[in-house]
């Protein structure tokens, strides 16, 4: 086994709320400055740039797992992470004609900016991400499953956007072994009121739009592998 740091939600520039600055070479650029090992890329309903962002960690030494922030239609969000960028952009498919089409007005929500692999503009999104879908929470666990990833509800200790702010609590039929929180004081409340919770792995990540938000490496996983599915499989394992 091998300890390594992490940080498992980062926003590029195609979220409308991520700063344009979070490029793929930047956000990977400053991954590695900060010393992280392994990152990944979890734009809102989206995987589109997760190619260009592996291949600028990879040039950086940085091990990045392809990933979205899937919104529900119950508007919960969820981290979906993948073994492959096959199986992401399979999911991309799949989540995009789930996602309302609203077309994005960038004065209000911000570009939707699509980068290659030189990291260089290559197009915008056209319709608001941020909209929800019509995938239910109880159908991510089955959808990420299928294609080799994992479902983590995000930020389950915020107020929005929240498994427990906007269903009021954890479905009891819940399949999910891992769950993300933001401020790691709320756990010991979270664990008290939430007792699912005490069989999951509980993890923290940045959830950053802007490049000097990104986690510094104070957190870490222990995994098999360095490979996609060797730290998902970490990710499954209950406590």
């Amino acid at each position: 086994m091998m300890r390594l740091t992490y940080d498992l939600h980062i926003h590029s520039c195609l979220s409308p709320c991520g700063d344009n600055d979070m490029t793929p070479a930047n956000l990977a650029g400053m991954a590695a400055v900060k010393g992280l090992d392994i990152i990944a890329v979890t734009d809102h309903n989206s995987c589109k740039n997760c190619e260009p962002s592996m291949k600028m960690a990879e040039n950086y030494g940085v091990i990045a797992l392809p990933g979205m922030e899937l919104c529900t239609e119950e508007e919960v969000h969820v981290v979906c992470l993948f073994p492959d960028l096959y199986a992401a952009m399979d999911f991309d498919n799949y989540v995009y004609d789930k996602m309302m089409k609203i077309p994005n007005k960038e004065k209000i929500f911000g570009e939707q900016l699509l980068y290659n692999d030189m990291d260089e503009i290559i197009g915008k999104e056209p319709n608001l991400l941020l909209c929800n879908t019509s995938i239910r929470f109880d159908q991510v666990f089955g959808l990420t499953e299928e294609r080799g990833g994992i479902m983590i509800p995000a930020h389950i200790d915020k107020a929005a956007n929240s498994l427990i702010a906007n269903l009021g609590f954890i479905p009891p039929d819940s399949q999910f072994t891992c769950a993300e929180i933001k401020n790691p004081n709320s756990l010991p409340g979270l664990l008290k009121t939430h007792g699912y919770l005490n069989q999951c792995r509980i993890i923290s990540n940045s959830d950053a739009h802007y490049l000097e938000h990104i986690n510094e490496p104070d957190l870490t996983i222990d995994v098999a592998g360095t490979s996609a599915a060797d730290i998902i499989n970490a990710l499954k394992l209950k406590k």
